[in-house]
């Protein structure tokens, strides 16, 4: 099955913190464009996950030519066109940035978009940027929208200030553009609020298609009422997948494996398919995100791959 997504990465700061340097990634069958990025490292304000530092916000860039990205020879070369660079900041300090790279085909459908307030009108989240791969007429209605708090998926998160995940999109009241999500084909979306530097409201927006989904399993884990174990508040899955259900009723202690280690650390992790097969005997490589307000950890977003 493919995934909307076809790279993701983490990047890390160096010893010295003034660069950002490559921590873990997964690239499917583009080795070569790994073997490229394991060799490369950012300064701030330097390509796209040095962009995203330095703006200390998520940042979409949909061409890569004639642009700040560093790897566009690599990337055309592995059918790569668009990245999105999210930044992890604990205060006003970068823990890491991660980065999604995608496709354009007509066989991959979906979006992520970032949505935030301005100046002028601090009530209202818009379209600050976003990536719909073949989806125009859905992209065109998005770019006209605005939400207010507690209004919308974007207006859920803005008023949580957690995680949302929304499934069944077509036929779900909370999702205002359920209408256009159904003839687009978008069936799934989940809502993270982003780690920014700054007074703004920056919330990521990840629409998922059934046949190419973002992920093939998203799962929200957060904090229980004692504070000393993470639980799964929420999950979705492409599949019937028992093994994760049941994994999904175990609680984590801070540590335990790579949830618990983001909990841990406040660091984005990446757990490839051999280590799962270690860890709970499952086979699907996991990208875990924490979300942190005010130095403290509110949940972790994890995609299974």
């Amino acid at each position: 099955m493919k995934t909307f997504i076809k790279v993701t990465e983490i990047w890390v700061p160096t010893k010295d913190r003034t660069r950002l340097e490559f921590s873990s990634g997964l690239y499917g069958p583009l080795n070569e464009f790994r073997v490229a990025s394991e060799k490369e490292s950012f300064a701030f304000d330097e390509g796209l996950p040095g962009k995203a530092w330095a703006s200390g916000h998520p940042v979409v860039l949909t061409e890569f030519d004639n642009s700040y990205f560093k790897r566009t020879k690599s990337a055309k070369k592995a059918g790569l066109t668009c990245g999105i660079a999210i930044p992890v900041f604990s205060g006003e300090f970068i823990m890491a940035v991660v980065v999604f790279l995608c496709g354009d085909d007509k066989h991959h459908a979906g979006a992520i978009e970032v949505w935030s307030n301005s100046l002028k009108k601090n009530t209202e989240l818009a379209i600050n940027d976003g990536y719909y791969g073949t989806l125009t007429a859905f992209e065109e209605i998005s770019r006209r929208m605005h939400f207010v708090r507690g209004y919308g998926l974007p207006g859920q998160v803005w008023e949580t200030g957690m995680p949302v995940l929304i499934e069944d999109l077509g036929h779900a009241s909370a999702f205002i553009r359920s209408a256009d999500a159904r003839k687009a084909g978008i069936t799934t979306a989940l809502g993270i609020p982003a780690s920014v530097v700054g007074d703004k409201i920056y919330i990521m927006t990840f629409l998922s298609a059934k046949a190419t989904p973002i992920a093939r399993r998203i799962q929200i884990w957060g904090p229980d009422e004692s504070g000393q174990r993470l639980v799964c508040q929420a999950g979705y899955s492409k599949q019937n997948d028992e093994l994760a259900e049941i994994f999904e009723t175990i609680p984590v202690r801070k540590g335990e494996g790579i949830l618990g280690r983001v909990w841990l650390t406040g660091v984005p992790a990446i757990r490839t398919n051999s280590e799962a097969a270690v860890v709970d005997g499952c086979l699907s490589s996991m990208l875990a995100i924490p979300v942190i307000d005010n130095g403290k950890l509110k949940a972790v977003v994890a995609f299974l791959f």
